[in-house]
């Protein structure tokens, strides 16, 4: 699976922005897909995943009522909308994938990973 995230960018605290990360290769709709960020000097911190159906999803405690994953399975895409931004989200945000869906806040149970996209959160 290969993954692309894109969409992120320079946004004001209490902004908002939706990332995308599209997927080719492995049949989509049998991934469980997830978002991870990492600040700089800080260790990969896990944000949010769904499930292959999209029926089920986690997120992490910092981000939870803040942030929504959600998949098209037809255009091969997860999204991540983000409200409410603070400086705290500033990251590199990349999409992963795997089969399962267990230990999805651990990164590595992730098979695949995409290339990050830069969030900065500042005014």
């Amino acid at each position: 699976v290969q993954l692309q995230a894109f969409g992120g960018g320079l946004v004001q605290p209490g902004g908002s922005l939706r990332l995308s990360c599209a997927a080719s290769g492995r049949p989509f709709p049998t991934m469980s897909l997830a978002w991870f960020r990492q600040a700089p000097g800080k260790e990969r911190e896990f944000v949010a995943a769904i499930s292959s159906t999209g029926l089920m999803t986690n997120y992490a405690e910092s981000v939870k009522g803040r942030v929504t994953i959600s998949r098209d399975n037809a255009k091969n895409t997860v999204y991540l909308r983000m409200n409410s931004l603070k400086p705290e989200d500033t990251a590199v945000y990349s999409c992963a994938a795997k089969t399962s869906w267990t230990r999805v806040n651990l990164g590595t149970s992730y098979n695949y990973w995409g290339q990050g996209t830069q969030v900065t959160v500042s005014s």
